[in-house]
């Protein structure tokens, strides 16, 4: 016997088992797409549908397996490796989203994501129409995301730059068509109502009257359906979510307004409206027209990093130079740069000199001269001479590529404000779809004809979308100033936190100084000579990556090490000639140092006796005084592992009443962890591999671009150009985008609470507020791209 679809009425292939409850019976279906809509009318609690139909409904689609199957291209590990970001079993991508439409579009998208089992963490850019990301591999794969996207409403792919440019030129042209189409019939529309509203044409008749509302309503048709299919797209996204956005009001107005007015135009009776639904349309397209422009200039500042992006390069091989993409160099490859040429990869110089700009990283614009043995960095310019490099690290790995992805994560971590913002908008849509059906009722009772009018104002008046752009956009500005003074943020709630900072804490070596230590004295204990145990130290040193150990270079090296280690903020431990030495700080000899070495800073010790210290010396930074200049009115506390007359001697030169020497990176995590719970906001600034725990203990903290990676992998803030005064930047953009934000804030909330008693009262037409809030929106988005002056 064969079984019938209970959808679509078509028999049910052999083999299959699509089944699910309807009106509490288990029910077969013949596919996928027939399965999927009677499981959503169910779930709506739309079963009676099926109590009532009088015939069976067409066949549904699978148009869900064939996105999925489609997109199953995108879990190739060619596209992985290509397009995502890895670490252990966490993924990242950025996404270029299509059809996003506001700030609500964002929300929708970011609270359907997170449903999904396996997302980590996901934030999208409005401003940019990007999304960033994060999920376990082990658990979800990319295809399945991309599908979740699609199955609400909108059309993620992976971001590239290119084609995000393509994408937003294709919304653009799409945007004019519908503002011009609007324009058009508004136009038209708006004439054969002057001649009705004034009688232009002498005497106009009932029967002509109506044909021209006949015609307004061919007009206004394609007006509703086209250009204003948007608003209604938007608002369906969210329903479909169980959820309500700025478009619903919209929508809702726009519907009714249509509405209305094809029952006056059937019926012959009453008032059409249908020169304001296209006016209201066209007001509103060309405001979001105009902040669509705006939010894309913002976009364009904050992703500045994109423009450095290298994609050709040109390929040494023998005596042959072959152009290639810049992304399919390999390790140790040669790549030759010529005067005025992008570098198109990190690497080292091998033969040549050059004047290079690299005000893309740090900001400054002076050009640095390199030389065989240094490195260069891709994006950076070769202003003169010709140079050869050697690759050190392929494009997706190079400093720019990550600079980039650590810009994108910054505005992934919103401040908490934002997410204030977020839930408020939603619950005050609600409010006013309730105030506007109560207005609607109220008015119904004084003046039926007003009402429907005074509704519809409501609606459109208070759409909260300058809220919802409100933390966004000042918060896109403000990443892109901070990375044009070469200043690289990579929380964007770090601001947030950096505006309530009262106590600093700075590391010592490699941060207040510049890391760059001489060997100025040799105490020895022993009857040797100090050449021997230089030559000790220079072949323990040899292996380790603390600055420490450029002082001892250029010293002899005659021995093999056996069974290196190394003790973070310590020292090291090796075996030359069946001996263990140990060289390092006071605390890492462990017993009493001799008073003869008490000028030293770094000891030496073998046999466990102390035979050997040396005096370090190390130059303060430049920029160190303007930096503790500007923070006068917050404690400032020195935390170091040095000896002690070595932080002494720093802390007199640089007037710091706080310090602390001889600290392990327990101890000064410890003190980190006292003042936080003494209620102080916390701000360390650090360089070192020892640095590493503190750095991420504290509310906000700071590291320096020649610092070690694990120090910038914890830091919330590098400062690329190494120049610490750049701190008070981050400190004054901080106190703007707050004050931006609440001024947005402010702005947005005044605004609907002043707008809403007018549109209730019937003061505020509707066309007027179309405008109200076109421009409310537009004053959010221009003050936000004030922070980037």
């Amino acid at each position: 016997m064969e079984i019938k679809c209970f959808h679509c009425g078509l028999d049910v292939p052999v083999g299959t088992n699509f089944k699910t409850k309807v009106m509490k019976q288990s029910q077969q279906f013949c596919c996928p797409g027939c399965l999927a809509v009677a499981e959503s009318i169910v779930e709506n609690g739309l079963e009676d549908y099926y109590h009532y139909r009088s015939e069976f409904a067409e066949k549904a689609t699978d148009d869900n397996q064939d996105i999925l199957d489609k997109l199953s291209v995108f879990d190739d590990d060619l596209i992985l490796s290509e397009f995502v970001g890895k670490n252990n079993t966490t993924h990242d991508i950025q996404l270029t989203i299509s059809g996003i439409n506001c700030a609500a579009c964002g929300w929708l998208i970011e609270k359907q994501l997170s449903k999904l089992q396996g997302i980590v963490q996901v934030a999208v850019n409005v401003s940019a129409r990007r999304a960033t990301v994060s999920w376990n591999s082990e658990v979800l794969q990319l295809s399945s995301i991309l599908k979740h996207i699609e199955n609400i409403g909108y059309h993620g792919k992976p971001f590239q730059p290119e084609e995000h440019e393509a994408s937003y030129k294709q919304e653009n042209q799409a945007f004019l068509k519908k503002l011009g189409l609007s324009g058009l019939m508004t136009m038209q529309v708006m004439m054969l109502n002057i001649g009705v509203f004034f009688d232009l044409f002498g005497h106009i008749d009932e029967q002509t009257k109506q044909y021209f509302n006949w015609v307004s309503l061919l007009l206004s048709t394609p007006v509703l359906l086209y250009s204003a299919s948007g608003f209604y797209s938007g608002a369906i996204r969210a329903i479909k979510a169980k959820s309500v956005n700025m478009d619903v009001p919209v929508s809702i107005a726009l519907s009714l307004t249509y509405l209305t007015s094809v029952m006056a135009t059937f019926q012959n009776n009453g008032q059409t409206y249908f020169e304001s639904l296209c006016m209201f349309v066209f007001l509103l397209l060309i405001s979001r027209y105009l902040e669509h422009g705006a939010r894309y200039k913002a976009s364009q500042l904050s992703a500045n990093m994109l423009e450095y992006m290298p994609t050709m390069a040109n390929l040494v091989e023998g005596n042959q130079v072959q152009p290639v993409l810049a992304k399919s160099l390999k390790l140790q490859q040669s790549v030759l740069v010529k005067a005025g040429e992008l570098v198109p990869v990190d690497g080292v110089i091998i033969d040549g000199q050059g004047q290079l700009d690299e005000a893309m990283l740090t900001g400054e614009f002076e050009l640095i001269s390199k030389s065989v043995g240094e490195p260069v960095y891709a994006g950076t310019v070769n202003q003169l001479g010709t140079l050869t490099i050697k690759v050190t690290s392929v494009l997706k790995h190079s400093v720019l590529n990550q600079i980039n992805e650590l810009q994108n994560q910054a505005l992934a971590n919103k401040p908490k404000i934002a997410g204030l913002a977020d839930r408020f908008s939603q619950y005050f849509v609600a409010i006013v779809l309730f105030i506007s059906a109560v207005t609607y009722l109220v008015w119904y009772q004084i003046n039926p004809e007003e009402a429907l009018w005074h509704m519809i104002a409501v609606l459109i008046a208070t759409c909260p979308c300058a809220l919802g752009l409100a933390t966004p956009s000042a918060l896109s500005c403000a990443v892109a100033h901070l990375n044009s003074k070469g200043i690289l943020l990579k929380r964007g709630d770090a601001l947030e936190q950096v505006s309530k900072v009262d106590w600093v804490a700075f590391d010592k070596t490699g941060t207040l100084t510049e890391g760059k230590f001489s060997l100025v004295a040799c105490v020895n204990n022993t009857d040797r000579p100090d050449e021997y145990w230089l030559q000790i130290a220079a072949c323990l040193e040899q292996y380790s990556e603390h600055p420490i150990a450029a002082a001892f270079e250029g010293i002899k090296r005659p021995y093999s090490v056996d069974g290196f280690s190394a003790t973070i903020g310590k020292g090291v431990i090796g075996t030359i000639n069946n001996l263990e030495y140990k060289l390092g700080s006071e605390v890492f000899m462990a017993q009493e140092i001799p008073d003869s070495m008490d000028s030293c800073n770094v000891f030496l010790k073998a046999n466990n006796q102390v035979v050997c210290g040396f005096v370090l010396a190390d130059k303060i930074r430049p920029s160190t005084s303007s930096a503790l200049a500007s923070f006068k009115d917050k404690t400032i506390t020195l935390i170091s592992g040095d000896a002690e007359q070595m932080v002494s001697t720093v802390a007199k030169k640089l007037d710091i009443a706080n310090w602390l020497s001889k600290h392990s990176p327990e101890q000064k995590l410890a003190v980190i962890k006292d003042a936080q719970q003494l209620g102080h906001t916390v701000l360390m600034v650090g360089d070192g591999i020892n640095d590493a725990p503190v750095l991420a203990q504290a509310d906000v903290s700071v590291t320096l671009g020649v610092s070690s990676d694990l120090a910038k992998s914890s830091a919330d803030i590098v400062l690329l150009d190494n120049s610490l005064d750049k701190i008070a930047v981050v400190f004054s953009i901080a106190n703007r985008c707050k004050n931006k934000i609440k001024q947005n804030i402010g702005w947005a909330i005044g605004y609907n609470i002043l707008v809403l008693p007018l549109a209730v009262s019937g003061i505020l037409t509707p066309w007027m507020a179309v405008i109200g809030m076109s421009l409310s929106s537009l004053i959010v988005v221009i003050n936000s791209i004030r922070l980037l002056k």
